[in-house]
């Protein structure tokens, strides 16, 4: 008998055999779970489109809807069967093809067999000694992605939990190139102050991350965007010069490709120039739009992301990937390894010889224990291909377009942005108040009937959201309360968006019914 078989039977000479687990569970029992949960998932995909997009439901209706007492012994599979179906229905669907809210894509079915299977090997991806598979695979996905997204086959970078994580890893990275061996970490140059520069669209884990990293209010420059809500470059380049007169340190500048707010992206080649002009590190938040660039007509708007020294993109926002699966891409991994070096604890330490079984994640972020995010990522592209992602991205900005024709052509409707990728923001337009508007010349008026048009866009945007037929968030431009409709989701047709528009108008009416 071989050493395996002596353990898997134990070992007739000492006596030893197996521990019998409390956890452990027959064949058959685990056939008839990966039966009925399996079956409850497929029947969740099938019945998604229909489904309420909100459930009609109160914080107290779903925690009584749900029990609370801890379980002292176990319960029939039928009856937590029965229990996750309740949580189904108490869910918001970002899966609905008229979810439109938030940047969330929904997960496709092959890329949530992925993460179970992710779950079942329980991977704990810290280096290649603890996950040799994963790390390859992560390597791998890493590469894949950028590749994707036109940032070169030979960058390097890691896995994360989401674009607030990749962008407050880029942004120690960014302080680490640029602050003195012996500077604090609180944010100096020696004795001189150091500063950050992005755009006032920016996302709010920039700010976060500033303040993480010890960076004050006063050292985060929030720099004017134009017409088209793109960084301002000019007021860019004005910023940094005076503060580098005022004898202050600036060691970043944060671009963005694809706004949060309007989608917009700003111009990544003039930002690059101005930071090899200055020696900056130049950071591209592109967590909702990078992946926009897949869509080979919106390319060009991409220009200059390749001269980025990082870029962090969120395949969980519009790679139709499961949560959590963000990515921080960089060109110089001794940079970022400099970065996060630490006296290492005796028990992670490597001592593989062979330079890629010696690789370790944590030498390049802030995380230790992380998941295998990127089986999904894999398997999905395998199962479907780069070809097949790209049409359904293209759709995406497609629609988000036809959104936009719609809104020009109704007389009830008002764009309020210029649409480049897939997110599009309008409001209602009540053509009595729009009539109004053409008519007064008095300011103090029209600032009424603004004010009256924030508040029912407001009224609105709440009564479709509860209403579970459709879903939209808010955007707030040139102080103009509107409706903001982002589509990443590959279930979404035109007649959702005709549909939506429909919803839209039928909550006005039932509000100014009241």
């Amino acid at each position: 008998m071989n050493e395996r078989r002596k353990h898997e039977s134990g070992d007739e000479a000492t006596g030893r055999r197996p521990r019998a687990s409390s956890l452990e569970i027959t064949e058959q029992a685990m056939s008839e779970l990966s039966e009925q949960m399996a079956a409850l998932v497929a029947d969740y995909f099938a019945r998604l489109p229909g489904l309420p997009v909100f459930p009609d439901t109160s914080a107290q209706q779903v925690s009584e809807s749900l029990s609370r007492e801890l379980p002292i012994e176990g319960t029939a599979v039928e009856q937590i069967v029965d229990d996750c179906r309740a949580i189904i229905n108490a869910s918001r669907h970002n899966g609905h093809p008229r979810f439109f809210g938030y940047v969330a894509s929904p997960s496709t079915p092959v890329a949530a067999y992925a993460d179970l299977l992710s779950s079942a090997l329980n991977a704990n991806v810290t280096s290649w000694r603890s996950a040799p598979a994963a790390t390859e695979i992560e390597k791998t996905v890493v590469r894949w992605l950028s590749t994707l997204i036109g940032y070169g086959a030979d960058a390097r970078g890691l896995l994360t939990s989401g674009g607030s994580l990749a962008n407050l890893n880029a942004l120690l990275i960014a302080h680490r190139s640029r602050a003195h061996a012996e500077a604090s970490r609180r944010g100096l140059w020696g004795e001189t102050r150091m500063t950050l520069y992005a755009s006032d669209q920016i996302h709010m884990s920039i700010p976060k991350a500033a303040d993480v990293l010890g960076l004050g209010r006063d050292q985060l420059r929030l720099v004017k965007t134009d017409a088209r809500f793109r960084l301002d470059v000019r007021d860019l380049r004005l910023s940094i010069e005076a503060d580098t007169l005022q004898g202050l340190k600036p060691f970043c500048v944060v671009g963005s490709a694809g706004t949060v707010n309007t989608g917009a992206v700003d111009p990544l080649s003039e930002i690059a120039r101005i930071c090899e002009e200055h020696d900056l590190w130049f950071h591209v938040d592109g967590a909702y739009g990078a992946l926009g660039s897949l869509d080979e007509r919106k390319r060009s708007l991409f220009d200059g992301i390749a001269r980025a020294d990082s870029v962090s993109l969120d395949p969980h926002k519009w790679l139709y990937a499961p949560v959590d699966c963000g990515c921080l891409l960089f060109r110089d991994a001794a940079k970022a390894q400099r970065a996060f070096a630490t006296n290492d604890a005796d028990y992670i330490k490597v001592h593989e010889e062979a330079t890629d079984e010696s690789f370790a994640f944590w030498d390049y972020g802030l995380e230790l224990s992380r998941r295998f995010r990127a089986l999904k990522i894999w398997m999905m592209l395998k199962y479907y291909g780069a070809r097949r992602v790209r049409a359904a991205i293209s759709e995406d900005n497609d629609l988000a377009a036809y959104l936009a024709e719609c809104i020009d052509a109704a007389e009830d409707f008002e764009l309020l942005a210029p649409v480049e990728l897939s997110i599009c923001c309008f409001r209602y337009v009540p053509p009595d108040i729009r009539q109004k508007l053409m008519d007064t010349d008095d300011a103090g008026e029209r600032a009424r009937l603004y004010a009256e048009l924030d508040a029912l866009n407001a009224r609105i945007m709440h009564s479709v959201q509860r209403g579970g037929r459709a879903y939209l968030s808010n955007v707030t431009l040139n102080g103009s309360y509107g409706l903001r409709a982002c589509i990443v989701n590959f279930r979404t047709t035109r007649d959702d968006i005709l549909e939506t528009l429909e919803i839209v108008r039928t909550a006005a009416r039932a509000i100014n019914e009241e």
